[in-house]
């Protein structure tokens, strides 16, 4: 059994804000907790969540992780707070470090989240923005561990939108010595400036493949992974992009190409025919549901080694 530690950085707003023992120390937690095998209990902590986009597996599992810690949440979003009628960032970041511990903030550009991280006396978390999504990439890679016991040799494809989640898996890929292949369709690539950081930490650069083609991405791979084509605030893009994506759906021909035991990976919520086929979707090699479930215990190891 592990115990959590305090991290060295006070926010949590990029994959890149913890180092790799960080990261695997956070796992190592999660997995104790998953396993009942540690009670930590952080009474009178309260988590406040600003949650400008919609949200399910996000705003759920760190309400049952906060609660779950013996703590409270205080749940804030646009339509039930001055957030909506225009109160500055830097007047609601001051005031919300006078009544909580730590916030946790889903919305839309990088640059307001750490507008509220420079206010905040308290630490700030990303529970999602247009450019990262690092609490899913926790979850991902605590799921792939689970499976795989370490990532050795791990071969994780990406398949689909080069979005927020492509952008985490390749920054946590980079640090772990994982190999990460994302295919998408040209002009949909990941964010170039977070390819150029991934390649600066990787030791072997050949690890990291941008590519325009599924069926290379997938041969081999270990994980594939998909995401929804439109991220939220792109459905005005739904009929075009679903013209564009063509070919790039995870289906039975797509997987029978992977390794022989790889498994399948989605952060949900997922569009059957689309992204991916109901077939892969219901398969035995699905862990999509194992992985929205360690949404729950990944937030919960990061909360108690950030309120430590």
């Amino acid at each position: 059994m592990f115990n959590p530690i305090k991290l060295g950085s006070k926010n949590f707003l990029s994959s890149l804000d913890i180092s790799c023992e960080e990261f695997l120390h956070i796992l190592e937690i999660a997995k104790s907790f998953k396993n009942k095998d540690l009670n930590i209990k952080l009474k009178e902590k309260v988590l406040g969540l600003i949650f400008d986009k919609s949200s399910t597996r996000t705003r759920v599992s760190f309400q049952v992780a906060m609660s779950r810690l013996g703590g409270t949440t205080v749940d804030l979003n646009p339509t039930t707070s001055q957030i909506g009628r225009g109160e500055p960032i830097r007047d609601t970041a001051r005031v919300l470090s006078r009544y909580c511990d730590v916030l946790a903030i889903r919305t839309f550009k990088q640059t307001d989240l750490e507008e509220y991280a420079k206010w905040s006396s308290k630490p700030v978390i990303n529970a999602l923005t247009d450019l990262e999504h690092p609490c899913q990439a926790l979850a991902d890679f605590m799921t792939i561990k689970e499976e795989f016991l370490d990532f050795k040799d791990v071969v994780l494809t990406f398949i689909g939108d080069g979005n927020n989640v492509a952008n985490s898996l390749i920054l946590c890929g980079a640090f772990l010595g994982v190999e990460v292949r994302i295919a998408c369709p040209k002009g949909y690539e990941p964010n170039s400036s977070l390819i150029d950081k991934a390649y600066e930490i990787y030791e072997n650069k050949n690890l990291l493949k941008i590519t325009n083609d599924p069926n290379a991405a997938v041969l081999g791979a270990n994980v594939l992974y998909t995401d929804v084509w439109s991220s939220m605030g792109e459905e005005n893009q739904k009929d075009e992009k679903e013209k564009v994506f063509k070919g790039f759906t995870i289906d039975s021909d797509l997987v029978s190409k992977a390794d022989k035991d790889a498994i399948i990976l989605h952060c949900l919520p997922a569009y059957r025919s689309k992204e991916i086929t109901d077939e892969i979707f219901e398969s035995h090699k699905s862990r999509i549901f194992d992985q929205a479930e360690n949404r729950l215990h990944a937030q919960q190891a990061l909360l108690s080694c950030i309120l430590q």
